[in-house]
């Protein structure tokens, strides 16, 4: 069976071949840079490891970008609260996000823009888009996109116009011909700092953050690419906006298929910082180890809500640990997948029906179950090499199933103890070293004002 793949854009699972035979163009809308990633940004940036990994699989060559965006009103408020410059701001936090997923074992894409590198494509784009009469400037310095002159918007959400325009909220237009128009270029206001501007012909300025994707994405896959892909949230405005800038500025379809993951829910509501439900990837694996979390997640599948509780992620290392057990019990031949035997048959069926993890899943647990009645070699081989395609099961059985073994409590103690002096000389990097080295053999800490404790994760 050939791979098949859920269109937003169609609402209709299609069987997918990219526009060049054996090499797949995908772009992914990344992070807005300017705090710690969250578990729903995990969820995201994990959904598309899991694509690009099966694509390669698949024997697809792969070319993955995932922008970065790097000047955004958040990330201007931020750097001036804490009195540094954009540029530091975002270099830090593009350091610690590269470590958080890096963690959870999510590949590195084959291209990561940052949007502050392509502000003249972003320019070259507006002044098309004016040249063809679908952007116009404002009296307050800003550059709109006119909507109603676009033909098709709303055919990736499925709005229409009079729909939009039955929603909209009554304000103050900011220089827009139509409420419905969305902004190209900011003009640069007086308490913006300096490295939050770029000269135009339309003076001082930034662009608009819908640009950046059309412009980047159009830069490093041309015209039009395979897949485009991002959280179901960026379906509208963002992915509406980059279709209208992109097919309004080339005439032509920008991508084949889009493709978006679903929402995480903790305890079954939305995941907000508004609600306090709010979970950062450092949270998260303070508490419970990558392999467990990366597990939780790749086994929901992408385009379904995933709900986020210490109940689920207690359950996901619990079957995780059924997993290692059968490859503990048998040690695994080294195999080269063959898509014939049955079980590899069916596990390659289950992904190429829209990456379908979940079906994928079970016949790793029904194949676990038949290293344990057999005690075949090849099939452990066969079992590790299956969870490999999801960046699962390559870590040493045994250290997995003893995690927290062999640590006494005045070892654990001292190193809680080496922690503490690492933190008070402002040795962060030796301290996450060591609370890292704890969660993984299992032993968890919780920091408070008396002091650090420890309890042992099952």
């Amino acid at each position: 069976m050939s791979l098949r793949i859920y269109n937003t854009l169609t609402r209709a699972v299609e069987d997918f071949s990219p526009l060049v035979p054996g090499h797949v163009r995908m772009y992914v809308c990344g992070m807005t840079i300017y705090d710690l990633c969250h578990i729903g940004h995990a969820r995201m940036m994990m959904a598309f490891d899991v694509v690009q990994r099966w694509l390669r699989v698949s024997g697809y060559q792969v070319t993955y970008v995932r922008n970065i965006t790097d000047i955004d009103d958040k990330i201007i408020k931020r750097a001036v609260e804490r009195g540094i410059t954009i540029r530091a701001l975002t270099d830090e936090m593009i350091t610690a996000m590269h470590q958080d997923i890096g963690a959870l074992g999510i590949e590195p894409p084959t291209l990561e823009p940052r949007a502050t590198e392509y502000v003249p494509q972003m320019l070259g784009m507006i002044g098309t888009l004016e040249q063809k009469g679908l952007a116009y400037r404002s009296d307050n310095g800003d550059v709109n996109y006119a909507v109603r002159k676009f033909p098709g918007y709303g055919k990736l959400s499925g709005k229409s116009l009079d729909e939009l325009r039955a929603g909209e909220r009554v304000a103050v237009l900011d220089g827009k011909e139509d409420p419905l128009d969305f902004v190209l270029w900011k003009s640069a206001k007086p308490t913006e700092p300096d490295d939050a501007q770029w000269d135009s012909p339309y003076g001082k300025g930034r662009p608009g953050w819908h640009i950046e994707c059309s412009a980047m994405s159009c830069q490093t896959l041309g015209e039009t690419f395979d897949i485009h892909g991002g959280g179901a949230d960026l379906q509208f405005p963002h992915h509406e906006n980059e279709i209208a800038q992109s097919e309004g500025a080339n005439g032509k379809p920008l991508a084949r298929f889009w493709v978006h993951n679903g929402f995480v829910r903790v305890d079954n509501e939305k995941m907000s910082k508004s609600l306090g439900n709010f979970f950062t990837i450092r949270e998260v694996l303070a508490q419970y180890d990558p392999e467990t979390v990366r597990f939780f997640i790749v086994r929901a599948h992408y385009r379904s809500a995933l709900n986020y509780s210490d109940a689920h992620l207690d359950d996901a290392r619990n079957a995780l640990k059924r997993l290692y057990t059968a490859l503990d019990l048998v040690k695994p031949a080294a195999v080269t997948i063959d898509w014939s035997h049955p079980f590899a048959a069916r596990f390659k069926a289950a992904m190429d029906e829209d990456f379908g993890t979940p079906e994928a899943m079970a016949v790793l647990f029904d194949l676990a179950g038949e290293v344990n009645r057999t005690r075949s070699p090849e099939l452990a081989g066969l079992l590790k090499a299956l969870g490999a395609c999801l960046g699962l099961l390559q870590n040493d059985p045994a250290a997995f199933l003893q995690a927290g073994a062999g640590l006494d409590e005045a070892a654990i103690q001292g190193l809680i103890q080496q922690r503490a002096a690492a933190k008070a000389g402002k040795n962060f990097a030796e301290a996450d070293r060591i609370r890292q080295d704890l969660l993984a053999r299992g032993i968890v800490l919780k920091d408070a004002p008396a002091g650090t404790t420890w309890e042992v994760r099952s």
